[in-house]
């Protein structure tokens, strides 16, 4: 609980504007300036659950399975969840199919040999897989074959998108659309060339929104993630933007796209040139991109993954329009507390005073900026709201932004019964103690910060 720098004021983050990508500037980067994307919360007693299935940078043999209710904070569910019966596991993509079953298809060899296969596997739960097959990929004199990502139509059609070369240059992938003829995906149609995009790229990942399909995919010459749309699966496709359009830089690869909550885009791809993994949103399908930030947990740790999400039950859910005070799961004798309309961390106990009591007391009402979410009310009526990061009270001003600075969204706790109180406007950022303060600050991905973040709801100290 030692002290650390103080936390920058707005004009300070103004003043920093200057500094950033125009993207950044343009997606409100920064949280609380114009701009910025607003979290939606899940259904009460729902959850939202991003899955990845990375192999590892030390060990291509397995794969480990983490998981995550915002697509920051990923958890580990197992660690070597899935090792094949032979060869290699590398760029696992992952998808629930209709059956209720997970499929993961993956490269089946490292990227020094020969691969002409990709591989199958399935689970029920995530955590414990069943190999099913290698697929020899139909090809003349195929050298590799890399890479294979999950894709949906809208109609319900399964494909893999995979990357393949051939002897003659065996490192000169194209994208190729492998199309499943039954619903057991056991059958495969003759692979298709995407038309388009062309060889020399490797990684594709394919999106559909409204009629348009969107392709990222890293240049293997330039070493950059490229951006290209079509109005059919197979192309012809235009790339628009090449070089770092997005700020990404160079030396990245294996790009999975996944819609966020707040209905922002965020891509997640492998930064294997500097070691680290890194996730950008945006907020404008595409066009533009907030600076990439290395994502918490497995970074250094994991390698080229897809992401998948769902909305499944067991999320926390809290009755409204009841008092409750708030107990720090970590320091169980320590409840939010109003001082000075300041939202601290003080020891309250049977013999506190009356006054400090009440002080510690709160009616949970419904978000004033969306009624999924949670704002809380001290004894006088005022708000807890977020100001330079800082937990406080203060009354309602009626305008938006003191609505979205009061709402909160509800995500699992560090312990039972525990809730962790993530921003409305600050995606991402969750209410924190240090120093026995409360404030808003940006998911670390360790257990110190999840416990720092939780707190129990408990009956009303006033």
């Amino acid at each position: 609980m030692s002290t650390r720098p103080p936390t920058p004021s707005r004009r300070t983050l103004l003043r920093a504007m200057a500094a950033l990508p125009a993207s950044a500037v343009l997606l409100g980067e920064l949280p609380g300036l114009a701009g910025t994307a607003l979290a939606a919360a899940p259904p009460s007693g729902s959850a939202t659950r991003y899955t990845i299935v990375p192999f590892l940078n030390s060990n291509d043999g397995t794969v480990n399975v983490y998981q995550s209710d915002d697509a920051t904070d990923f958890r580990l569910l197992k660690s070597s969840a899935y090792t094949p019966p032979s060869n290699r596991i590398r760029d696992a993509s992952v998808f629930k199919h209709t059956d209720g079953y997970y499929y993961l298809t993956y490269t089946t060899h490292t990227w020094q040999d020969v691969s002409t296969t990709i591989g199958f596997a399935r689970s029920s739960d995530r955590a414990n897989w069943t190999f099913l097959y290698d697929y020899t990929v139909p090809i003349a004199n195929l050298s590799r074959a890399w890479a294979p990502e999950w894709f949906v139509d809208s109609d319900g059609s399964v494909n893999v998108i995979v990357s393949c070369s051939v002897t003659s240059n065996e490192w000169i992938f194209t994208p190729y659309r492998l199309r499943a003829t039954n619903s057991a995906l056991t059958a495969w149609s003759s692979p298709v060339a995407l038309s388009g995009i062309g060889s020399n790229h490797i990684d594709t990942y394919i999106l559909k929104v409204g009629s348009t399909y969107h392709a990222f995919t890293k240049n293997e010459t330039a070493k950059y993630i490229e951006y290209a749309t079509a109005s059919s699966l197979t192309g012809p496709y235009t790339i628009s933007r090449t070089g770092d359009w997005a700020g990404w830089g160079s030396y990245r690869e294996g790009p999975s796209v996944i819609q966020l909550d707040n209905g922002g885009w965020r891509i997640f791809f492998d930064g294997y040139g500097d070691s680290t993994y890194y996730y950008s949103d945006s907020y404008d399908t595409f066009a533009t991109w907030s600076a990439p930030t290395a994502l918490p947990v497995v970074s250094g740790t994991a390698r080229h993954f897809t992401v998948i999400k769902e909305t499944v039950s067991g999320g926390p859910s809290l009755a409204k329009n009841v008092t409750r005070s708030f107990q720090s799961a970590n320091y169980s004798t320590r409840y939010w507390q109003t001082q000075s309309s300041l939202l601290n961390l003080p020891v309250v106990t049977g013999s506190s005073t009356a006054a400090e009591k009440s002080a510690s007391t709160f009616t949970v009402v419904a978000g004033l900026a969306d009624s999924n979410g949670y704002s809380f009310r001290d004894s006088s009526g005022n708000y807890l709201r977020h100001w330079d990061f800082r937990a406080r009270f203060d009354a309602n001003d009626g305008t938006s932004t003191f609505a979205k600075d009061a709402t909160f969204i509800a995500r699992t706790g560090s312990s039972s019964g525990a809730i962790r109180w993530e921003s409305y406007n600050y995606p991402g950022y969750y209410l924190r103690h240090y120093n026995y303060q409360l404030r808003v600050e940006r998911a670390a991905g360790t257990d110190l910060f999840r416990q720092d973040s939780s707190f129990v709801p408990v009956g009303a100290w006033g």
